[in-house]
């Protein structure tokens, strides 16, 4: 395999796209495309017009925004003009918004036309100290008719005029030449990616030029088969999570692929720009794979141009896998990551045995240690359990304004995962589970990613969570929480009976809830969090 490149920053990805590929699309978005060229033409503009409002170098621009041209451009243009881009989930509420803006230093906000998002921002502007809000129109994206259509459901929920406004079309409308920015890829922070780490408090990851460049060079080295200026990436998991920003947008620019955005994820929508667009990369969560396999039952839609495809975010069920590529013929394997290591730590590259319970083995450049979680000195051998840590270039400078976490997560300059997992003697790497998320009954460690494993064997099973609930007696005992498939039955008892063959009488749930559905975040992700806290409410309550 060849080296990596040297360390480079995230604009560059770009520029080197646009000098190679002018004239390849680089962006559709609901049927409208732009070229590499016409990209980087915004992209200098954008760029412009920010350095033009005060942005330099250091300032923290915040992108609250669903996927659009406007994600891709505003990302690549803050960069340039030597910002730094905090994330930002468009459904956070306004108590979240304002502590992140307050947490990261965020003095700019861009945002979409949309009441619901731009109100919201708006509402906290003043006490979060934001100087502008770019706000960006969405019709202006959008193919004619869509446009049309758009402006007769919007007609009434115009923005309110605002001197804090700026309009996206203004932002671009001076001449004004970019002023490069000296930018030290190894040591300039280009994103925070705010994340709950370990602790569940919300942290903003540091990750620098360098990080992101490499990860997207070390993601792009390990799947092989990926053509450049020949790929056509879908992208429906949202960009300002990290899993989308390296795999759909920053991998898809360094290969000079065409990206196609969606807003969001809604399953005939998706089918159908499917069928329109004809992807080859589909970076995704289980979730999604399994919805369209279920789609694809009564929906007659050709899915034979997706050849490769990484998992990430949850456990891949073996079923669902198998049964994706029997439908498109490609690849579809799970990965591994976190928004400490930009995020992709590992993942099984094509043509390489595909282990069932294994997230691969480590992208090049990059060293998985197995440490004891109650001694880190301590380094484990083979199949034995313990703390994931990770050295690599795509490894957090540390956590925004946080010295004590910083130092908490690393051991010896190893980011500590948090993560329980082993390797086996080929370096494959398979988890077991979150250190947070192991549940103590009675002194007995019960992982929940076992249990959940375990019922998706389970022909009627669909989806599964699996969190810690009190119990007078252990302490914690498990509780699953299940969706069936369409058509399928079965009672709880029967599950019950059905684990016996699979996990240890203590690992048994002391309860199993059959629901029809199951919270989800906005990538897709089955949401234990929303669980928790719907049990402590009723706790409260009680």
């Amino acid at each position: 395999m060849a080296p990596l490149p040297p360390p480079s920053t995230v604009p560059a990805l770009l520029d080197a796209a646009v000098a190679r590929f002018p004239g390849q699309p680089a962006i559709d978005f609901m049927g409208r495309r732009w070229t590499y060229a016409a990209l980087g033409a915004l992209v200098d503009r954008a760029a412009s017009g920010l350095q033009r409002i005060g942005v330099v170098k250091g300032t923290r621009v915040g992108l609250c925004l669903p996927n659009t041209p406007y994600s891709v451009i505003l990302y690549f243009a803050a960069l340039k003009a030597g910002a730094i881009v905090v994330n930002y989930n468009p459904l956070y509420v306004e108590r979240e918004l304002l502590t992140q803006i307050r947490d990261s230093g965020t003095t700019i906000m861009v945002v979409p036309d949309l009441p619901a998002i731009h109100g919201k921002v708006g509402r906290v502007a003043a006490e979060a100290g934001l100087a502008r809000i770019i706000v960006c129109p969405i019709a202006a994206m959008l193919p004619t008719l869509h446009c049309l259509a758009y402006h007769l459901i919007r007609w009434r929920e115009r923005t309110h005029a605002d001197p804090l406004n700026l309009s996206f079309t203004r932002l671009i409308g001076s001449k004004t030449p970019l002023t490069p920015v000296a930018i030290d890829p190894e040591r300039d922070v280009a994103v925070l990616q705010y994340t709950g780490g370990t602790t569940g408090i919300p942290k903003g990851a540091m990750l620098t030029h360098a990080n992101l460049t490499a990860n997207s060079a070390q993601v792009i080295a390990q799947a092989a088969t990926l053509r450049p200026g020949d790929e056509r990436v879908l992208g429906v998991l949202p960009l300002f999570h990290v899993f989308a920003m390296t795999c759909v947008m920053n991998c898809g620019i360094a290969l000079g692929a065409e990206i196609v955005l969606l807003p969001r994820f809604e399953i005939r929508q998706l089918m159908r720009t499917i069928a329109r667009t004809r992807p080859s990369v589909f970076p995704a969560v289980p979730t999604i794979y399994g919805a369209i396999n279920t789609a694809a039952e009564h929906m007659r839609i050709d899915l034979t141009s997706i050849r490769y495809c990484t998992s990430g975010g949850a456990p891949l069920p073996t079923e669902v896998a198998q049964r994706f590529e029997q439908l498109t013929g490609g690849s579809l394997t799970e990965g591994y990551g976190l928004s400490e290591t930009s995020p992709v730590v590992c993942f099984t590259p094509p043509g390489r045995e595909r282990k069932p319970g294994s997230v691969g083995p480590a992208v090049p450049g990059t060293v998985i240690e197995i440490r004891d979680p109650s001694d880190p000195a301590r380094k484990l051998g083979v199949g034995e359990k313990g703390e994931i840590c990770i050295r690599g270039p795509q490894v957090m400078l540390g956590y925004w304004n946080r010295a004590e976490a910083t130092r908490e997560a690393f051991f010896e300059g190893a980011l500590r995962t948090g993560d329980i997992g082993y390797l086996d003697a080929d370096n494959y790497l398979f988890l077991v589970d979150r250190i947070k998320d192991v549940i103590l009954c009675g002194g007995y460690n019960v992982y929940p990613r076992v249990l959940e494993e375990a019922l998706y064997q389970h022909e009627a099973v669909a989806e599964v969570v699996v969190i810690g609930i009190p119990d007078p007696y252990r302490g914690q005992s498990p509780k699953a929480f299940v969706t069936l498939r369409p058509g399928r039955s079965v009672n709880p008892e029967a599950l019950r009976d059905f684990l016996k063959g699979y996990v240890s009488p203590i690992e048994l749930p002391k309860e199993i809830e059959i629901r029809t559905s199951l919270p989800k975040t906005m990538i897709g992700k089955l949401s234990k969090k929303a669980l928790e806290d719907e049990l402590a409410q009723k706790g409260d309550q009680a």
